[in-house]
């Protein structure tokens, strides 16, 4: 198929300055659409009906991508070939991975977050960096967990390099955004979740929980910097510290999330198979 003649239509001025401008974050909020860059991601959104709503390739890819395209045609998802200058103009990247979608947002409601009795839940708190957010989320969708919410002092989710970060998993499980946090938890609690927030200095460690582990868990994860304040550790049911045995100071946001959500993910699929 790599030999076959392509056929596709080139976008007019104003699509592409449409694109172009979602590069920036009011034009995202105020279209309610953003961009997903490279093949996974957009590989991805074509899975999800009415999410995309075009398909930009960069002419000398298009052989590379014919499973996208053959994806664009068959949900009959506007798609376009442009030359390298353009693509670069709607790209967030240094060197353009080819190939960028026009998604609508595809955030919900917490309540609707929360629907059906959800186990394991990340509530992100003031994560400023977008390519921590984006790796929480696919480090929650490797390890099975039901949402994510990001609090309204963390970063936008569709800022270009989270969604490049979740590598796709932000169209794999429902995100929650702009909440107040103290509003996340008292939801997660009322949807049967017990509450752990991550602090370095904790007193009970995530291998002191093992018995609780099994039982459906909201994980509270904070700033990149500063952690969680006092305020909102309060906030939680119990503190928990990862332990490291090495001479680290500390581990960075994605991996301490890493961490906590494999071992919850791990007992609970432990005690389903037992059970």
């Amino acid at each position: 198929m790599s030999s076959e003649r392509l056929e596709l239509p080139e976008p007019s001025q104003a699509v592409l300055r449409a694109a172009r401008a979602l590069l920036r974050s009011k034009e995202r909020k105020a279209s309610g659409t953003f961009l997903a860059e490279g093949p996974q991601a957009v590989r991805e959104a074509l899975k999800q009906p009415g999410v995309v709503e075009a398909v930009f390739f960069r002419w000398a890819a298009v052989h590379d991508h014919v499973d996208l395209l053959a994806a664009c045609r068959e949900a009959r998802t506007t798609h376009y070939a442009v030359s390298e200058q353009n693509i670069a103009t709607i790209s967030d990247t240094v060197t353009p991975q080819g190939v960028v979608a026009v998604c609508r947002q595809v955030d919900v409601s917490l309540e609707q977050g929360l629907e059906g009795a959800p186990r394991l839940v990340v509530i992100c708190a003031q994560i400023r960096d977008p390519g921590n957010a984006g790796t929480v989320i696919r480090c929650a969708d490797a390890f099975g967990a039901d949402a994510v919410i990001l609090s309204s002092d963390s970063v936008e989710v569709y800022n270009p390099k989270t969604v490049r970060a979740s590598v796709g998993s932000i169209f794999h499980l429902p995100l929650v955004v702009g909440v107040d946090l103290a509003d996340a938890i008292e939801a997660c609690r009322a949807a049967g979740l017990q509450v752990f927030a991550t602090d370095g200095e904790a007193g009970t460690e995530l291998t002191d929980l093992t018995g609780r582990l099994a039982e459906p868990t909201a994980w509270v994860m904070g700033n990149e910097s500063w952690g969680l304040p006092v305020e909102h550790l309060r906030l939680a049911d119990t503190t928990v510290a990862v332990p490291i045995y090495g001479a680290a100071e500390s581990l960075n946001l994605a991996t301490a999330a890493a961490v906590c959500l494999y071992a919850s993910a791990s007992t609970q699929h432990t005690r389903v198979d037992a059970g």
